[in-house]
């Protein structure tokens, strides 16, 4: 049997695949959830669990065991020791032998009791940072693979549309090529410690009606092709990711899930994909249950796997009986199962776990380390951004001061922590549960950094509801103080368990609750205020940085982990020089969404509406403790083929006082196409580190492909013409400028050597 998107079975694979009955094909393409209980940690997941009991449920054999150190707060050295010994039945007391591949979620680090918790994927957007992420990365499956796990569902490679979606700090930011650069770099760090990463949500599930989770999706082929679709395709061709999800969304009443254009077709025969594609949870009974385009479960089962779906998590509520049903009835081609268990087959042969010897055998671990915590510090405070400053931060002087901090956040540990951390995630379920390693709040971080200064905390009010019965006690604090931070923002959870977070989509936003009243009511005591800003999504602050109830300075922190507290105060002590950048523009409004920076030139503030829609600040927005001069920038050839790449050179100058890192943006507008283009689109960044006075020539190799767009007939193509070219500190800033000319015809891009899409950076040396 030949299977698209991947190479010829090795003979082990196709000896044991003849060899097993269909009970034992299904049970390959099903996952067992362990510990699955009254939780809700997945949609629906109380009505959707099937209720088998372990022992029956592999007795064929199982293709997945599902979370089963992330369930529950379960101590991972005896976890580990139950699961050698599950492995080891599996392997000594079922007819094949086969061992279950182990799958986590892993987004902000492991989730399991005691594991240590990363930045959320928005802060790697801040971050600018794709060294760091992939280094992350690598930790983050060294940890997972000496507990026996294999899979990682992350990372998530959803292109933020609209901040009113719950699941925007799952997101890395509203550019597919910094989502791409950094997703892909998340790959190779978790793959290189022999853990398979997932690319979650294939695709368009963050493009969702209104914001709303599992909402319908109307974007059209060229939005999927040119904005939702490439940070996939650069994890799959320069990422070799060897696992794909599937979204819940439907796309023009068409789910996702039952499509074979985007599995089988694009996914495995134009991008090549030889891996596995799994479910996303209960995404295959969903096609009967929530989308209603099957009937029955088992023909939920049929249209999945005939779109590509290889294995059905977290439980065989399809996969199982009802396909068994089809597929002795005669109704369902048993091909398509075998089509699928093939490649899971190849999938446990590539991760060793076909061999004649294998076994697990733990082994201690430190899912906490010292090498974890250096990763999760450094990620940390690149990723903080300063909105605004007029010159209240840093707190150098003097020594001893008073300080009041204030705010729902500035005592919480979890409000450091995004919604798939296990914390937010797991931990609600189990009240009074501790979260077994350190976090220090960002006031506790606080009385660390500045010992001389005298600190006093007052919550104010709650993250939300309306009880405005602790402002005036935040009041009379600020009113003592030399200086009032409040720290203000989210509470990640699910489902109506916070204020962002899956399930937790909103219809405005404005800070949750009473906190914007907060705010104003403590600058109005004339004391100087820095707010200090931890949520999931960019809020709509525009009187935060300018009016009359501004504070002193913003600062903005996308759930920076267990190691957030301290960068935070490190950055307003002035011993981290704040360097992250806005990964998302800051909105105006929830009426102006959705909006992108990539928007056409009517996508924006006009004279023929009276309604505006320009962001409050600008994609990449970030200041520092120093100054950068951007300066010649020049292209090595101001006319070049359609086909090429092209090089563009830019000075960068710390004009400042103090040492700082600068994220150069290079920015380009294709001035004229036979489609609509953006008024600007990111073609490459770099971070570069600075004393003051010292400038650097930083050099982008651009390829052609970084210009291309899906032209009328949906042709991937670049086309002759003038694009102009920027850099600046944000998509809105035009420092210096340049142009290039393409000539010759248009290209249509079509071999995979020439999707390269990746831009090379190079820097001079320091003058």
């Amino acid at each position: 049997m030949v299977i698209s998107g991947m190479p010829e079975p090795s003979d082990r694979v196709r000896e044991l695949h003849a060899r097993m009955t269909l009970e034992e094909k299904l049970a390959q393409l099903v996952g067992f959830w362990v510990d699955q209980g009254g939780e809700v940690v997945a949609p629906m997941a109380d009505e959707m669990a099937t209720s088998n009991k372990y022992e029956e449920a592999t007795r064929h054999g199982i293709g997945h065991l599902t979370r089963v150190y992330g369930t529950r707060p379960v101590d991972a050295a005896e976890r580990a020791a139950w699961l050698a010994g599950e492995q080891h039945r599996l392997r000594t007391q079922t007819r094949l032998g086969i061992p279950a591949l182990v799958h986590e979620e892993c987004l902000t680090g492991l989730a399991a009791w005691k594991a240590a918790t990363f930045p959320t994927p928005l802060a790697w957007g801040a971050a600018f940072d794709e060294g760091l992420v992939e280094q992350m990365g690598r930790v983050i499956g060294e940890s997972m693979r000496s507990l026996g796990i294999h899979q990682g569902l992350a990372p998530v490679l959803d292109v933020v549309r609209d901040p009113r979606w719950g699941r925007v700090d799952e997101c890395i930011s509203e550019d597919p090529y910094v989502v791409g650069m950094l997703g892909t770099a998340y790959v190779r760090g978790l793959q290189s410690a022999g853990v398979h990463a997932t690319l979650k949500h294939f695709v368009g599930y963050s493009a969702s009606q209104a914001g709303r989770n599992h909402a319908p999706v109307h974007a059209g082929p060229r939005e999927i092709a040119d904005v939702l679709l490439p940070p996939f395709e650069m994890a799959v061709r320069d990422g070799g990711v060897r696992s794909v999800m599937n979204s819940y969304a439907e796309i023009d009443g068409v789910p996702v899930a039952a499509d074979p254009s985007y599995f089988e077709q694009l996914l495995r025969q134009e991008w090549g994909f030889d891996g596995v594609v799994v479910s996303d949870y209960f995404a295959v009974a969903f096609l009967h249950r929530m989308h209603g385009v099957a009937a029955s479960k088992g023909q939920a089962a049929e249209l999945a796997l005939t779109a590509g779906i290889d294995v059905e998590l977290p439980t065989g509520d399809a996969y199982l009986e009802p396909l068994e049903e089809r597929v002795r009835a005669g109704v369902t081609d048993e091909q398509i199962v075998d089509r699928a268990v093939l490649r899971v087959l190849a999938q446990k042969e590539e991760l060793g776990l076909l061999e004649e010897d294998f076994v697990f055998v733990p082994e201690p671990v430190d899912l906490d380390s010292p090498a974890h915590r250096d990763v999760a510090r450094r990620l940390a405070e690149k990723s903080v951004v300063l909105l605004a400053n007029d010159g209240t931060l840093p707190l150098t002087a003097p020594a001893e001061r008073r300080i009041a901090v204030i705010g729902p956040n500035a005592e919480s540990a979890e409000a450091l922590m995004g919604c798939y951390s296990f914390a937010n995630h797991v931990l609600a379920n189990h009240p009074g549960t501790p979260l077994g390693f350190e976090i220090p709040s960002v006031a506790e971080a606080l009385r660390g950094e500045l010992r001389s200064a005298r600190i006093t905390t007052v919550r104010g009010s709650d993250v939300d509801g309306d009880d405005r019965s602790g402002i005036a006690d935040a009041v009379a604090a600020a009113g003592d103080a030399e200086v009032a931070i409040v720290v203000a923002g989210d509470r990640a959870g699910l489902f109506g368990r916070g204020t962002v977070g899956e399930g937790n989509d909103s219809e405005t936003l404005e800070l949750p609750g009473v906190q914007r009243e907060l705010v104003e009511r403590v600058v109005a005591t004339g004391t100087p205020v820095v707010l200090v800003l931890l949520t999931g999504r960019p809020y709509a602050i525009d009187w935060a940085v300018s009016g009359d109830f501004a504070p002193a300075a913003v600062v903005q922190a996308f759930f920076p982990g267990e190691e957030g507290g301290a960068a935070i105060a490190g950055v307003l002590s002035g011993r981290v020089n704040p360097s992250g950048r806005l990964p998302v523009s800051l909105p105006r409004s929830a009426g102006a969404q959705p909006y992108s920076y990539l928007h056409p030139r009517l996508g924006g503030t006009t004279d023929i509406t009276s309604a505006a829609s320009d962001p409050v600040l600008p994609f990449g927005h970030g200041l520092s403790y120093t100054t950068f001069e951007h300066s010649a920038l020049s292209v090595d050839d101001a006319v070049v083929m359609s086909d090429a790449p092209f090089t563009a050179r830019v000075m960068v100058r710390n004009t400042g006082s103090v040492r700082g890192s600068d994220v150069v943006q290079l920015y380009a507008h294709d001035e004229h196409a036979s489609v609509t283009r953006p008024v600007a689109q990111l073609v490459a960044y770099a971070r570069v580190d600075l004393d003051p006075g010292e400038a650097v020539e930083v050099s982008f190799r651009v390829p052609p492909t970084r210009l291309a767009f899906s032209d009328r007939q949906l042709r991937k193509v670049v086309e002759p013409g003038r694009i102009h070219l920027w850099v600046g500190a944000s998509c809105a800033d035009r420092e210096t400028e340049a142009s290039i000319e393409l000539t010759g015809e248009t290209y249509e891009i079509t071999s995979d050597d020439e999707r390269v899409v990746r831009t090379e950076v190079t820097s001079g040396a320091v003058v």
